[in-house]
């Protein structure tokens, strides 16, 4: 196994094959109603990180639908309810509590996973989280899924994303202090990163001991500042082939016990002015494991930087 993959992840951490009902809600985030910004990151089209439709029914009515489907389709036993879209936790409180215990209610759910911003979680909002858990079911796990996307300052600005390094790294100090897991979200090619900065965001998310990363290749929506870019010929993609390069350098800087979710994202076919190269996903991934398989490259290989090894450089 090239890398550690998140199927092998869940299986080692809950003993059974366990999989994510996705719940897509109506929301919204602070980059986008005002109180950061109007127009949200410049990647982020108006679905936001889903391109499935939001659902005006209650969040138990999603998951039984989903959950004999995935487990017959897929030999699931366990689940995961993961609140996918926008930033679950800019909910008020109340309404935010009253989704996972909804969650929490229904059998064989073994992680809440709540994606979010790291710039929308508070000791408040966490220690409520933890109290809720501890009295409806103990056992159950919360994962909050942090949308990083980069550790470059400048291209979090350049982006729009209305967050820096900081805030990611205070909500990670923070979901650690009340046993949460953290799952990484990273865009691995948004305009102004360079290799540096992929090798040191998997330096970064491996020194703060993170327990997922989700990888994604940049695609271009047109409803998007950076579609009207792409249009405007002002916004040049890099290559696919230093795109494989790009993951599996961020692979072997990682922390082997890291879990991976996936190498590259999908996106929705009407609207999107690119994406991957014009593969589909199944292509890109087989040819980044290619590419691993000819070089004998692993996750974690160069995972040689953490607890003084970095001295052994210099003191053999």
């Amino acid at each position: 196994m090239r890398y550690y993959k998140y199927s092998q992840y869940l299986k080692d951490k809950y003993g059974a094959k366990t999989y994510k009902l996705p719940v897509n809600l109506i929301l919204t985030c602070p980059n986008r109603d005002g109180v950061l910004g109007t127009g949200g990151c410049d990647y982020c089209g108006e679905e936001g990180a889903s391109f499935e439709e939001a659902s005006n029914t209650s969040v138990q009515e999603q998951l039984l639908e989903l959950k004999d489907p995935i487990a017959n389709k897929y030999n699931a036993e366990q689940f995961i309810a993961y609140f996918q879209n926008f930033t679950n936790t800019y909910l008020p409180l109340d309404k935010l509590l009253d989704n996972i215990e909804q969650a929490l209610e229904i059998e064989d759910i073994v992680e809440v996973a709540l994606a979010t911003r790291p710039d929308c979680i508070s000791r408040e909002y966490a220690s409520a989280i933890d109290g809720l858990v501890a009295e409806k079911d103990p056992e159950t796990n919360i994962n909050l899924e942090l949308g990083l996307q980069s550790v470059n300052c400048h291209t979090l600005k350049n982006i729009n994303r209305g967050h820096t390094l900081a805030e990611f790294i205070d909500t990670v100090n923070i979901a650690q202090e009340y046993g949460f897991d953290v799952g990484v979200h990273l865009i691995l090619n948004l305009p102004g990163d360079d290799i540096l900065d992929v090798i040191e965001s998997a330096k970064v998310v491996s020194a703060l001991g993170v327990d997922n990363v989700k990888l994604h290749a940049l695609y271009i929506r047109e409803d998007t500042e950076l579609g009207r870019q792409y249009q405007n010929g002002d916004l040049e993609m890099i290559s696919l082939e230093e795109y494989i390069e790009r993951v599996i350098v961020f692979l072997e800087h990682l922390d082997p016990e890291i879990g991976v979710q996936r190498l590259l994202g999908k996106a929705p076919q009407e609207g999107t002015l690119f994406v991957n190269w014009g593969y589909n996903y199944s292509e890109v991934n087989n040819l980044i494991l290619q590419e691993m398989e000819d070089r004998d490259s692993q996750q974690g290989d160069k995972f040689d930087y953490l607890d003084g090894k970095a001295l052994s450089k210099y003191r053999p």
